[in-house]
Order: structure tokens, then C-alpha cells, then sequence
């Protein structure tokens, strides 16, 4: 399990940037979407994004957003990622990836078995791949729900490109989600938080250390 690497995503304040580091982040999140708890604007995302030292991901989450969109988006933040988080196509993700120049992760929302033919989809034209739980219907959130899906749906599972397991992960459990899909990436948002938006840097190192 040592080796595995965290994106520690939805950061919001600038100490939570030196917090993840801590707790051993490979990559940083920072979304950009107004119905979130954990939205930023481009000014503060640029700030914080400015202060990760590099060797550090930084991810910019958008939801559909618009070509215009991303272009402001990428022209005050220094992003290295796109994390398409929404119902983004296939040819919409080879799009924005040739447009921007920057690797595009997809996330790929999970429930059951029906599910899965989708990944093979994105795993043609993504460069990773964001394995998260489908969110409930009626949700205004497409991620960072704090809900998990049935893990042994990918368990064994490999896919052309490298991906990242989500979804209602917490250090309490997410050793134990390693072990039974074999990731080698993990995604958290609200399993580190002590309220919606709002990083606790004691659960992130918690969650780094029981991977360690």
C-alpha cells in the first residue's frame, strides 16, 4: 500500500496547501464549480496554486464548463491538470485536452456493473481517470458527496491509462479500499473535513498515514 498517491482535492484555504503537503499529496485540487462548498475564485485558487512548491499536481476541477471558461481559467491559474467532473463526451474531453495543451483526467461516476463500459470509453481519449460514486438523483453535486460505491465492481481491474479511486473515502477506510480494488491512486475531499468546505489537517494526516 506504501506508494500509493493522494490527491487531496476541494482545498479552500492557503494553509491547507502546506497541511496536504504534509500528509504526503502527489496532487492538489482546486474546484471551480459555484455550487460547490469547496468552489473557489480564480483569484484565490492563483494564490494558493502559486504556493505549491514543485513535484505537486495541481488540479483544476471544472464541471461542462465552456471553452471560454476554461481559457480564463487557465489564464489567471497555473494549473498542470483538467479534472472533467461533469457529462463532459468523449469528444468533449480529446477537445479540451488539444485546446489546453494539459493532461485531462475524466471522472467517471460508479454504481453498478452497467457502469463500468463507460471507463473503457474515457480510457481512450483521457490521460487518467477519476473512478468516483455515482452521485443520487437530484444531487447538485456531481462529486464530494461523501458516498462510496461497491468497490469489488472494479476490484482487479486495469485499465490503459492511470486511475484514481474516489468517492467516500476517509482514513478509516481507505486502506481497506485499496486492498480490494488495487489502486494506486486515491482521491478525498470530504473525508478530511470537518464541515463542507473545510479541510481538518488532522484527518489529512490521518488519511496519509494509513496509507503509509
Amino acid at each position: 500500500m506504501s506508494g500509493t498517491r493522494v490527491k487531496f482535492c476541494g482545498l479552500t484555504d492557503p494553509a491547507d496547501i502546506p497541511a496536504a503537503i504534509l500528509a504526503g499529496a502527489a496532487y492538489l485540487g482546486f474546484v471551480f464549480f459555484p455550487k460547490s462548498p469547496r468552489h473557489l475564485s480564480t483569484a484565490m485558487a492563483a494564490a494558493m496554486a502559486r504556493s505549491v512548491p514543485p513535484g505537486i499536481m495541481k488540479v483544476a476541477l471544472t464541471v461542462d464548463a465552456d471553452d471560454d471558461t476554461l481559457d480564463a481559467l487557465l489564464a489567471a491559474v497555473p494549473i498542470d491538470m483538467l479534472q472533467l467532473h461533469g457529462d463532459e463526451s468523449p469528444a468533449r474531453v480529446s477537445q479540451v485536452r488539444s485546446r489546453s495543451g494539459l493532461p485531462v483526467m475524466k471522472a467517471v461516476p460508479v454504481s453498478d456493473v452497467s457502469d463500468l463500459e463507460a471507463i473503457d470509453r474515457y480510457a481512450a481519449v483521457a490521460d487518467q481517470l477519476l473512478i468516483d460514486a455515482k452521485a443520487p438523483p437530484g444531487a447538485d453535486l456531481p462529486g464530494g458527496n461523501g458516498l462510496a460505491f461497491d468497490w469489488t465492481l472494479i476490484a482487479g481491474r486495469r485499465w490503459s491509462v492511470p486511475w484514481m479511486l474516489a468517492g467516500g473515502l476517509t482514513p478509516d477506510t481507505v486502506a481497506r479500499a485499496v486492498r480490494v480494488t488495487g489502486a494506486r491512486q486515491v482521491d478525498v475531499s470530504s473525508g478530511v473535513e470537518s464541515a463542507p468546505g473545510i479541510k481538518d489537517a488532522g484527518r489529512m494526516a490521518a488519511f496519509g498515514a494509513a496509507l503509509a
